[in-house]
């Protein structure tokens, strides 16, 4: 029994003696960084990276990365040259993820092509262009329900566009018909557009800023117009 004891208090002692070290360099990271640094976003989390001596410092979902002390910072990307992945890219996609089960999809306009067994969801401004070369190129695409959530967020005429597409009789040919080939939407808008308002206070508490962003079925995100290509690569991952 004494042995064991024994055995336990070491490994309790190897234990402290490790965590010790880093808690301290956490401490020191923060202190200096905030003491240095004063307009830098609130550190929510520091943690050492894969690279010895590299700590990854976040706010949010903006990462960027400093030594120990918090002497030095490097903003970029952190890439392992092994398994020639993105480290940073990676980790800001799990920052980022959203649960695509937990989106209100009765706030989207559903858009069927092929089958529609995969499911993408992408938030969209009328008035954005980028959008609209996104929505020619899933076009392209079979076999994917796309739920398209209307976020005016440039300006008046997209709110009044956005109105009239939600309140048309049928949402997704009037969205199609203007997104890909330039039918603007007609009606007065007047109907229940509170789905408008959730969308964008949802986009404003997932500090998605950019149209279109997508959402795809394993909760990984991405902004940007990215091409057909992308769009099926994005859709093929489990």
């Amino acid at each position: 029994m004494k042995t064991m004891m024994t055995w336990r208090a070491g490994l309790l002692a190897a234990l402290v003696a490790v965590t010790l070290p880093v808690a301290a360099q956490e401490a020191a990271i923060r202190e200096n960084l905030a003491r240095r640094m004063p307009n830098l976003p609130k550190i929510d989390e520091v943690r050492e990276t894969p690279m010895a001596g590299l700590y990854e410092v976040r706010s949010g979902a903006d990462i960027i990365y400093t030594d120990a002390k918090g002497d030095f910072i490097l903003h970029g990307s952190l890439l392992d040259t092994q398994s020639r992945k993105n480290l940073t890219e990676e980790r800001i996609e799990k920052l980022t993820a959203i649960d695509f089960s937990k989106l209100n999809t009765k706030n989207a306009i559903p858009i069927v092509y092929g089958k529609g067994t995969r499911k993408l969801a992408v938030f969209e401004d009328p008035n954005c262009g980028y959008c609209k070369h996104f929505e020619k190129d899933v076009a392209q695409i079979d076999d994917v329900t796309m739920y398209v959530f209307l976020v005016p967020i440039l300006g008046q005429n997209s709110h009044e566009k956005a109105k009239q597409i939600w309140c048309a009789k049928d949402r997704a040919k009037t969205w199609t018909d203007w997104m890909q080939h330039n039918v603007a939407p007609s009606g007065d808008g007047k109907c229940d557009t509170k789905a408008l308002q959730e969308n964008i206070a949802f986009i404003r508490a997932h500090r998605i800023t950019g149209t279109p962003t997508m959402v795809f079925a394993d909760g990984s995100r991405v902004a940007g117009a990215i091409g057909k290509q992308r769009i099926e690569e994005r859709l093929a991952r489990k």
